[in-house]
């Protein structure tokens, strides 16, 4: 009777180790749709609710679409160094706490953090081997039209915030990827962000992610 040889040694495994995702871009391009639709996935990824002084809108749920804070409660955070950035957006503040990002990576989690583009800068510097990953307009006019149909800004507003969109842009060139967001086909740039994942899963130098 012929013995069943072993199985060789596999030559590569993956490592596994987790991602944090920084996904930015600017106002109105989809990051809370492309975030919704990794939230519906089974992906094994966590998701950080970003802590704001912003008045919530009808159509927000707290700690879901934003963990909203007063001044108070926001600035008691800042100062316990418990934010992994912070910024004021429109004179209102936005920071991303870290105990979340923390405990994900701990259990092995890829985790995802929507912040604007300013707060991706900020996280690169105590995180530099996060993900970053720039959402792209198709063009500036879809991006007007985009913010139009969300009928929460004035003609003010709307004009400031295009204005930053084209600052914004500018610096895409600090991210580690670009993914443009095409009108009504946010499958697409769903699926070019999990092929930017894969990607990373397989690089030789896995990235080391740590946040103190």
């Amino acid at each position: 009777m012929q013995s069943k040889s072993k199985p060789d040694n596999p030559l590569y495994e993956l490592t596994g180790k987790p991602l944090l995702i920084v996904l930015s871009g600017p106002s109105g391009v989809g990051k809370d749709s492309v975030l919704n639709y990794f939230k519906n996935s089974s992906m094994n990824m966590k998701f950080v609710t970003t802590i704001t002084t912003r008045p919530r809108r009808l159509n927000e749920k707290d700690n879901v679409d934003y963990h909203f804070v007063d001044e108070e409660e926001y600035q008691q955070l800042l100062r316990n160094n418990e934010l992994m950035e912070s910024a004021k957006v429109y004179g209102n503040w936005y920071g991303v706490p870290k105990e979340p990002v923390r405990r994900a990576l701990a259990q092995g989690s890829d985790i995802m953090v929507k912040v604007d583009v300013q707060g991706a800068a900020s996280i690169k510097k105590i995180a530099p081997q996060a993900v970053f990953i720039f959402l792209m307009p198709p063009s500036i006019g879809e991006l007007t039209s985009r913010l139009k149909q969300r009928y929460t800004e004035s003609a003010a507003t709307l004009a400031v915030r295009l204005q930053a969109a084209d600052e914004e842009i500018k610096q895409s060139k600090l991210f580690d990827y670009i993914v443009v967001n095409h009108n009504n086909q946010i499958g697409l740039a769903v699926a070019d962000i999990q092929a930017i994942i894969t990607a990373e899963k397989h690089r030789v130098k896995p990235r080391e992610i740590t946040i103190l």
